[in-house]
């Protein structure tokens, strides 16, 4: 059983931030309570049963890089690297729906970028000269809108630059971060092709990042409460006294902590005065049950059309569309439909429309911008025992699986002591 030496942490959220500072605290020996406002764990990053489609279906279409350590690490952990899937080498295949176009864009493994000087691994219709401008975004200083820092036009742009930071800061790339878009490329492109290798859990992200870690820690004892949302902290003397929960209130002793793994918009009502980004970009996720074609990528990414990336799986078609703006609005069948008509054309599928659902969040992300970035917070708070986590937070990266896995051991490092001197330094 972990030991209560040195208190108990309590983790407010059970998404994939707090999952993670859980499982790494665990294993440090540390007693750990999670406490989870909704009636389902994993946040963002879950997976329920569909009554319409009768399918398991994800509340997104995840996607993991082969360089994105801390998720790979976290996977590890929890015994759940091996859920996942992706090509022996990194490859990447599109379709431009405006011409019928395909290619396949392939990066060899080393650091040294072999394939732009080949033709047929690289963008069509791009020279050698196009891809230095990437060094310049790799190393500017401060943050400027991506326009500010790079051409964006062209077929390097239009076909893999635009898509790639699309995905990533889930906002129009000329309005985006340069700084998080360079980070972008330092992790992926400027490593090579062993960074780059697209990994996707084919039996839904709710079995490869959440059951397990529900598991590993139910094996060491933690205790993750469902349906327990948090009211407020209470703050007195530099440090979180209580925790109002409503109908209940659990008085902190002095060697007991908290890890703040919620939204933005709901941290800052419980923390006095703290900075946090308060724009957002919505996705639009939409679910088919039909098998796809034999031989069909597993992953397919689409430019000029409504549909993003095409995710090709076991008795299912996902795909994605961020930064989605008038489709959360939009009439739930005609969205359906307009996918589903993108869908067919580049599978070759029948044009009838399958059964189908339509997942849409308005705040998915904070807007990827340089302003809204500025207002990240790190993770330390005035707060002796209160740290802050989440993929809002100052991760160096835009808000994805491996900005939220970062912030949950980063979190997890400070309250064992090993990073708050080094940050308050």
């Amino acid at each position: 059983m972990p030991s209560s030496d040195s208190g108990t942490v309590h983790i407010i959220g059970a998404g994939l931030a707090g999952l993670a500072a859980a499982v790494r605290l665990t294993a440090q020996g540390r007693r750990v309570v999670v406490h989870e406002a909704t009636g389902q764990p994993g946040g963002r990053c879950r997976s329920y049963y569909d009554h319409v489609t009768g399918m398991v279906i994800d509340n997104g279409s995840h996607l993991l890089l082969s360089g994105n350590h801390a998720a790979r690490a976290y996977l590890k952990a929890i015994g759940a690297e091996h859920l996942l899937e992706g090509p022996p080498s990194a490859e990447f295949e599109f379709i431009d729906l405006a011409t019928t176009k395909r290619w396949t864009v392939r990066f060899n493994d080393g650091q040294i970028p072999w394939w732009i000087f080949d033709k047929s691994r690289r963008v069509p219709d791009t020279k050698v000269r196009d891809y230095l401008g990437l060094m310049r975004l790799m190393f500017t200083s401060g943050d400027r809108p991506l326009s500010e820092l790079m051409r964006c036009e062209g077929p390097l742009y239009d076909r893999l630059l635009e898509p790639l930071f699309l995905a990533a800061l889930n906002i129009e790339p000329l309005h985006g971060s340069g700084k998080l878009a360079g980070q972008i490329i330092r992790e992926t492109l400027a490593l090579g092709g062993q960074a780059c290798r697209p990994l996707i859990a084919p039996g839904g992200i709710g079995d490869a990042f959440i059951a397990p870690a529900l598991r590993t820690l139910r094996e060491q004892g933690v205790e993750v409460t469902l349906q327990h949302p948090l009211h407020a902290l209470e703050l007195e003397n530099g440090r979180v006294r209580a925790l109002d929960f409503g109908e209940e209130t659990i008085a902190l002793g002095d060697g007991d902590s908290v890890i703040l793994a919620v939204p933005a918009f709901i941290a800052t009502a419980m923390v006095p005065g703290l900075s946090a980004p308060t724009a957002f970009r919505s996705i639009v996720n939409a679910h088919f049950r039909v098998d796809p074609p034999a031989g069909s990528p597993r992953m397919i990414g689409v430019v000029n059309g409504t549909t993003e990336w095409i995710f090709a799986l076991p008795g299912r078609v996902a795909v994605t569309v961020s930064d989605a703006g008038e489709l959360v609005d939009a009439p739930r069948a005609e969205v359906a439909q307009t996918i589903w008509n993108e869908v067919a054309k580049v599978l070759g599928l029948s044009d009838t429309l399958p059964p189908w659902q339509i997942v849409r969040e308005r705040r998915a992300t904070f807007a990827a911008t340089p302003e809204e970035n500025a207002k990240r917070p790190g993770a330390v708070t005035q707060w002796r025992n209160l740290v802050l986590a989440g993929d809002w937070t100052d991760t160096g990266l835009p808000a994805t699986i491996e900005g939220a896995v970062r912030s949950g051991h980063r979190a997890a490092e400070l309250i064992a002591g090993e990073g708050r001197s080094k940050q308050a330094a």
